[in-house]
C-alpha cells in the first residue's frame, strides 16, 4: 500500500529539474528567463543577488534582487520552473544570514555582498 504522501512525491518527482546549479543566499546570478511577446518567446537576461530561498522539492522558490535605473527590483522564481532557461552563478557571496532583506534599505556600496575568493 502506497501512502498519499508517497504518491504526491512520485508525481512531483517528474517535474524536478536537475540541470540547474546549486544556489545559495548571497550568490550573484545571471539567468535567462523566457518572456512571451505575442506569439513569440524570447530570452530576457535577469542578473542580481539571491536574497531569499524557501521551500523544498517542487515548491522551492528563490528571490533575486537587482538595481535597475536606480530602483530596486525583486522577482520570485520557482526553482524548478520551465520559465527559467539557464542560471549561471557569477559570484559566491559570503553571508551570515538566511534572508538578506536588509539589502532593501542599503544604498550604493553598502548594498553589496562580499565575494568569496576563487582560486
Amino acid at each position: 500500500m502506497v501512502s498519499v504522501g508517497n504518491k504526491i512525491q512520485m508525481v512531483e518527482q517528474r517535474f524536478l529539474r536537475n540541470d540547474l546549479p546549486k544556489l545559495d543566499v548571497g550568490d550573484t546570478i545571471k539567468m535567462m528567463v523566457k518572456v512571451a511577446e505575442g506569439d513569440k518567446i524570447r530570452l530576457h537576461p535577469f542578473e542580481g543577488t539571491v536574497i531569499n530561498k524557501q521551500g523544498a522539492g517542487n515548491r522551492a522558490t528563490f528571490t533575486v534582487r537587482k538595481i535597475s535605473f536606480g530602483e530596486g527590483v525583486e522577482r520570485v522564481f520557482p526553482e524548478h520552473s520551465p520559465v527559467i532557461e539557464s542560471i549561471t552563478v557569477i559570484n559566491k557571496g559570503i553571508v551570515k544570514r538566511a534572508k538578506l532583506y536588509y539589502l532593501r534599505d542599503q544604498v550604493g556600496k553598502k548594498a553589496r555582498v562580499k565575494k568569496q575568493q576563487t582560486q
